[in-house]
């Protein structure tokens, strides 16, 4: 999609209500369904101590539908998730190994993907083990970030799915695989970050082709990511569950939700997306064709509780 091209806009459901039947329900109204022999969900496991990640208890229903291992990568900082080893125990502590086999996909090293129209990188290194599966499920839980501004679906393919040498990649905007990360020293500028996880989404599109679907929850809404050990207490309600076929659209999407919202806790949550230039990555993304900024919200019904009764 060329800069400054008119587009249709694209789809977004969205459901007010947070439960397993309502995940189903806007998952089932994508109309894409999770196909194929192997199927995988790219989640956060979250940080130790962090209990903001998805509740197990709302994805479980949709893993079980989908027959879907849980996928993750090893982290680029040192921590609980920086080796295989200590990333199971914490996938373990919060829930996730007792309802799916959980794949770190970078145990066994990562694969490089081209990058067609990178300004930054030329390739992406994710996962090993991605190139096992035949459909990818992307669940995110939508957030604030540190360095990103927010986390949502791009940010959880970019440097969810990255190895961990990938994510250094990525931080130093393609200057160096060096992990664990020195601070001090690799990452870019901000934009250039931004500009590289756009990129790093591109070699992952490429490949996933139609066999992908991006689904945000928008609960317990810290201006922190799961990644952070004590993140900072939301200061606002839960929104709902959006989804959509086109991941620019949906960020985009859950994005204006925070700016839209009547709370007035949401002025910590932006204050942190404007000093990271957050929304520069989903200019960038629509520039390298990634999706479109334009959509349409679909509202799905929340499931009667009690119509089973």
């Amino acid at each position: 999609m060329e800069k400054g091209k008119k587009t249709t806009p694209a789809k977004v459901y969205f459901c007010p209500v947070i439960t397993p039947d309502n995940l189903i329900k806007v998952y089932e109204a994508l109309g894409r369904e999770a196909k194929g022999d192997y199927v995988c969900a790219k989640i956060s496991t979250g940080e130790a101590g962090n209990p903001n990640h998805l509740s197990t208890d709302v994805i479980k229903k949709l893993i079980h539908r989908t027959d879907a291992r849980i996928v993750e990568c090893n982290t680029a900082y040192e921590g609980h998730r920086c080796n295989t080893f200590d990333h199971l125990q914490t996938a373990r502590e919060h829930g996730f190994t007792a309802i799916a086999e959980v794949d770190i996909m970078d145990d066994k090293g990562d694969i490089e993907l081209p990058v067609r129209k990178g300004r930054h990188l030329k390739v992406n290194y994710v996962g090993k083990n991605w190139q096992n599966y035949q459909f990818t499920m992307v669940l995110s839980h939508f957030k604030g970030h540190p360095m990103a501004g927010f986390g949502g679906a791009l940010k959880n393919v970019a440097i969810g799915m990255a190895s961990a040498r990938g994510k250094a990649w990525i931080h130093s905007a393609g200057k160096s695989l060096k992990a664990p990360i020195d601070w001090t020293v690799d990452p870019a500028p901000q934009d250039d970050f931004l500009e590289s996880m756009a990129e790093a989404c591109e070699a992952v599109f490429d490949v996933a082709k139609d066999n992908i679907l991006f689904i945000n929850v928008l609960n317990n809404l810290s201006i922190d990511c799961d990644c952070v050990e004590h993140p900072v207490k939301a200061e606002m309600t839960d929104i709902g569950i959006m989804a959509s076929l086109d991941p620019v659209a949906l960020d985009r999407a859950c994005v204006d939700q925070i700016y839209n919202s009547p709370e007035a806790g949401k002025k910590s949550f932006i204050e942190r997306m404007e000093a990271q230039h957050a929304t520069h990555l989903l200019d960038y993304a629509e520039e390298l064709g990634l999706g479109t900024q334009k959509y349409e919200i679909i509202n799905v019904d929340p499931v009667d509780p009690y119509a089973a009764f």
